[in-house]
């Protein structure tokens, strides 16, 4: 259930590509063929990700943390919040270079403009999808569609040159692991922070 997201990374990040370098912590790196068009267009990237993320903060705030789904969404704007400062953190951290600035996938710690390792945006969607994944899956196992969100952003990175293997791989485990532990919270965080109206959600404000 929980491993729909990362075993679909893994299958999508096993097709066959031309490797101009192999390397990286798992010896898996390698450059795909650059491919800034199409369905892989960053405009396109774009809309996923942020769409991916209004659609949960506006859900969320819609319905509120009393309602089954505005609770859910709830849990995965936590998740996106802690899964995103945890991969910026690690970003600055290790200070990995992209792609688009080198052949090789080891080179690390070259300084704050190097920030590929892990990849955020798959972090981030990763993170929204998970809790959802997880409270809805066994009733509507359809909701594991949403797990292709994270698949075909980790994939459009690495065409343009923005991320390596390793970098998608260890930012959906990220976005999974927090998303787990924010689904299996007593309550969500964030919006325990918020006044009570937050809890209510607009919707009830308008009825």
């Amino acid at each position: 259930m929980s491993k729909t997201a990362p075993a679909l990374l893994i299958a999508a990040l096993a097709l066959p590509a031309a490797a101009h370098a192999a390397g990286g912590p798992f010896g898996i790196d390698h450059t795909l063929h650059f491919d800034n068009s199409g369905v892989w267009k960053r405009s396109n990237q774009q809309i996923v990700y942020y769409g991916t993320l209004a659609s949960v903060a506006a859900g969320a705030l819609w319905l509120g943390d009393r309602d089954e789904m505005g609770d859910t969404l709830w849990r995965s704007v936590d998740a996106i919040v802690v899964a995103g400062a945890g991969a910026q953190a690690l970003k600055w951290t290790f200070q990995r270079e992209r792609p688009s600035q080198s052949r090789s996938p080891d080179r690390w710690f070259k300084g704050l403009h190097a920030q590929s390792f892990p990849s955020g945006e798959v972090a981030a969607i990763s993170a929204a999808v998970t809790p959802i994944m997880v409270h809805y899956g066994d009733e509507h196992p359809a909701v594991y569609a949403l797990a292709l969100l994270p698949v075909y952003d980790a994939v459009a990175r690495m065409k343009v040159h923005e991320h390596w293997q390793s970098d998608v791989l260890v930012g959906a485990a990220i976005g999974v692991g927090v998303g787990l532990w924010a689904e299996h919270r007593k309550s969500p965080w964030i919006v325990s922070l918020l006044p009570g109206g937050f809890q209510v959600g607009f919707a009830k404000h308008w009825d």
